[in-house]
């Protein structure tokens, strides 16, 4: 009996079906061909059966390599969960693109003033609100899975 004709084990099929998801991760397979091989992975009863799934991939990328951040960690549940603050960086992708929003009204409103030779009522004032009650409730409200963990209990 050859290895072909040799029944396949569920750690096989797991094997083939976390390759094809790297590959799909790389974009080495669209999502049909992906499911389309993902069943057929399943469905294997013998080694032969496993064997074309993966024949015209290449190995597949170490994760240090690869395009893609692996997941975070999931705490045990029961676990202490201790909030974090936003890091500067998070807090950076939605306050920078919001801050040049404020920089182009008040440059509007600088031109404004200087046309008609008089300083004009800074309404710009008014688009800091929202940007300091988004950078509050990051710092102080932070815990946003809070409620997340409380619904799924």
């Amino acid at each position: 009996m050859g290895r072909e004709d040799m029944r396949a084990g569920d750690s096989d099929r797991k094997a083939v079906a976390e390759q094809l998801k790297s590959a799909l991760d790389e974009g080495r397979l669209d999502l049909s061909e992906y499911d389309e091989r993902l069943q057929r992975t399943y469905a294997a009863k013998t080694y032969a059966d496993l064997d074309g799934l993966l024949d015209d991939l290449p190995g597949t990328v170490p994760v240090q390599h690869s395009q893609i951040q692996p997941a975070a960690p999931v705490p045990p549940p029961g676990a202490p969960v201790h909030p974090q603050r936003p890091g500067g960086r998070q807090m950076a992708h939605w306050v920078g693109p919001y801050a040049g929003v404020i920089l182009v009204c008040t440059l509007i409103w600088l031109i404004t003033s200087i046309s008609s030779g008089q300083l004009q009522y800074f309404w710009p004032v008014w688009m800091l609100i929202p940007l300091l009650l988004g950078v509050f409730g990051q710092w102080f409200g932070g815990d946003s899975g809070r409620r997340d963990r409380r619904r799924r209990r």
